[in-house]
């Protein structure tokens, strides 16, 4: 898929050292579930989450302790873009415009009154911070419920709108828009009907979505669904698990639908089969020992991979792939665009495909 062929036209917003929206590639966000007010423990896991390959890292903000945490961090090695999460004290966020946070997530709902909403827009445009505007299921405001009777798709929708128009009351636009429901379908569709209303970035993701293993189906269809609609510029998936994994399964969800292609990453988009009689060596092993050995694998580009049980369907089923392996007896024979090349001893075969991977320009 050429996801720039059907994606949303946004407006570019810049986070740190990276874009969001625009012809921006879409990026993969996760949060932190350190105690912010620990520096050196939150430190550990920004690094962490940086060498995964994460574009940006938010972090929760309840204390003037964790707005010195913001700080530090800025002040360290830490080049990845901070994203503040604030909620309910407008004074944080303030504080957090000036301790160096890169972006300024908030429901100008429950800041407060006007004029707090009002300060905090100021700061942000001196300082050119964008203000992420996040509405799930659980902030959405009492009339809104009271409207609609329950956290529909239009309730969350609009309470999205409300808040942008807040904003843009006291003349800011610099914003990025997060809405967010535990239900998949929910969050497409208010994704959709938000998206059609404005043209500010999204910021996709399934909230509280669960397990590793659950959490990273709902997410898969969710965030998909969207982005398979041309709709969505950022993505987190929500796990209750290691924020490194957040960063791995919103990096398999954009290549499973080939987003990394159009992006400057290079990535691995891994195809295979689900084996039948025919399958003479064990591609299951085969498979599970070639994701097991990923951080050896070093590719220039995007590139899709193939691991097939047998020549019968191999190399005609993945004739897209740049390269992969078929299954023969005891054996797999390598091929590249569907044309075969060699063959290889099966207890050689993942070696030999990582090798020939790190080989391709």
């Amino acid at each position: 898929m050429n996801y720039n062929e059907i994606r949303r036209k946004s407006k570019k917003i810049k986070v740190g050292n990276l874009f969001i929206g625009g012809d921006a590639p879409i990026s993969v966000q996760s949060m932190t579930n350190t105690p912010t007010e620990d520096y050196e423990a939150t430190y550990i896991q920004v690094k962490a989450l940086e060498g995964a390959g994460c574009d940006i890292v938010r972090l929760a903000v309840p204390t003037d302790r964790a707005v010195d945490t913001i700080y530090k961090l800025k002040c360290s090695d830490i080049k990845i873009p901070l994203v503040a999460d604030i909620h309910f004290n407008y004074r944080l966020a303030l504080m957090c415009a000036d301790a160096g946070a890169d972006k300024i997530r908030i429901n100008p709902g429950n800041i407060g009154e006007s004029d707090r909403i009002r300060a905090v827009a100021d700061k942000c445009r001196a300082k050119n911070i964008p203000i992420r505007i996040g509405v799930n299921s659980g902030s959405i405001e009492k009339d809104i419920l009271a409207k609609y009777g329950a956290p529909t798709s239009d309730a969350l929708a609009q309470s999205a709108l409300n808040n942008i128009s807040l904003l843009e009351r006291y003349d800011f636009d610099n914003i990025i828009v997060a809405i967010k429901s535990s239900d998949v379908s929910r969050m497409v569709e208010a994704n959709k009907i938000v998206a059609a209303s404005c043209n500010y970035p999204i910021h996709l993701g399934v909230t509280e979505a669960g397990s590793e293993k659950r959490g990273s189906v709902k997410s898969a269809i969710g965030i998909g669904g969207a982005l398979l609609l041309g709709i969505g510029d950022t993505i987190r998936v929500s796990l209750t698990a290691d924020p490194v994994n957040e960063v791995k399964i919103g990096k398999e969800i954009l290549e499973a639908l080939g987003i990394m292609k159009n992006s400057q990453s290079a990535s691995v988009d891994l195809v295979s089969c689900p084996t039948c009689g025919r399958t003479k060596v064990d591609i299951i092993s085969l498979v599970n020992e070639f994701e097991s050995r990923r951080d050896e694998i070093n590719p220039k580009r995007y590139l899709k991979v193939a691991i097939m049980g047998c020549v019968v369907n191999g190399p005609g089923e993945a004739c897209e792939a740049d390269i992969g392996i078929a299954g023969g007896v005891r054996e797999g024979i390598l091929f590249k665009k569907g044309k075969e090349i060699c063959r290889v001893p099966e207890n050689e075969i993942v070696d030999r495909l990582i090798e020939e991977i790190n080989r391709m320009q």
